[in-house]
């Protein structure tokens, strides 16, 4: 999926390391935890799937406690291998292009801490060779470029910080309930809903109503929206999982929590644990 309003910087006028010139800054106040911020840094699975109407794809070259190395492919453009250093004790991390268009570019971020939930940042963009009459407008574009990519950072951090909070399994003791007609349930399919404390979304499978877990065991990410041949996919790391067999597609540690049984009793749909499941 891309998004055409989402600009795709490319520096395709640098092709050379050397001496560097500040072209722009993005100052930006984000509602969320240090912790969640750094948790964030150091993820560079997310790039090519939360950020996917910016970049088409991403593969690690190697990464560690100093940061990590990957080649990453901007939407309509040419893979750049980028790494990033970071340096928790001073809140600072800075990404390089090492190879690609824009070999040279460094990216540096400041972060400041201002209280738990609340941390300010600075990200400036320096390029390689002298300043020219292009570096104001590289710079601005940089900077739209970064609050699109901040934006859904915010919301995904928000999001894993509420999820953390919640409850971690369902309590299975509690009554069935109602999810209403049949009928009006099957026309507004997806439907979520929640049971013991925990998220679930139902859908229709080969023709039967199926309920699965809204939530990711991976990062718990949102897992909401239509099926693709029985699966559904986590739109931060795009981590797919069977609904059936609740398995993850490339990793066989991850696996859905069992999910409800779903009932039709007098034309109502009816979701309930049953006392003598099991995993």
């Amino acid at each position: 999926m891309s998004r055409s309003n989402v600009p795709t910087v490319t520096l395709t006028d640098n092709h050379h390391a050397g001496p560097l010139h500040h072209a722009g800054s993005y100052e930006r106040r984000v509602h969320a935890s240090l912790e969640r911020i750094w948790e964030n840094v150091f993820d560079w699975e997310h790039l090519a799937h939360l950020h996917d109407g910016s970049f088409a794809d991403c593969s690690l070259v190697e990464q560690g406690r100093w940061g990590w190395c990957v080649d990453l492919t901007p939407c309509g453009a040419e893979p750049q291998r980028i790494q990033l250093l970071a340096d928790r004790a001073t809140g600072r991390y800075t990404s390089t292009t090492i190879d690609g268009a824009g070999v040279g570019t460094e990216i540096r971020v400041m972060l400041d801490e201002i209280e738990p939930h609340l941390v300010d940042i600075t990200v400036e963009f320096h390029l390689p060779g002298p300043r020219t009459d292009r570096s104001e407008y590289l710079g601005s574009a940089y900077a739209d470029f970064y609050a699109t990519l901040w934006d859904e950072d915010e919301a995904m951090m928000q999001a894993r910080e509420r999820a953390l909070a919640a409850p971690t399994q369902a309590d299975r003791s509690v009554e069935p309930i109602d999810l209403g007609d049949a009928c009006d349930v099957r026309a507004n399919l997806p439907l979520a809903f929640q049971l013991g404390g925990m998220a679930f979304q139902l859908v229709e499978h080969n023709g039967d109503l199926i309920a699965h877990s809204a939530v990711c065991p991976h990062w718990l990410g949102p897992l909401q929206g239509p099926l693709e041949n029985g699966k559904i996919r986590c739109p931060w790391h795009g981590f797919v999982f069977d609904i059936v067999t609740r398995r993850c597609e490339l990793h066989s540690t991850l696996r859905l929590p069992m999910p409800p049984l779903i009932r039709i009793v007098e034309g109502r749909v009816v979701a309930a644990f049953s006392h003598a499941e099991g995993d």
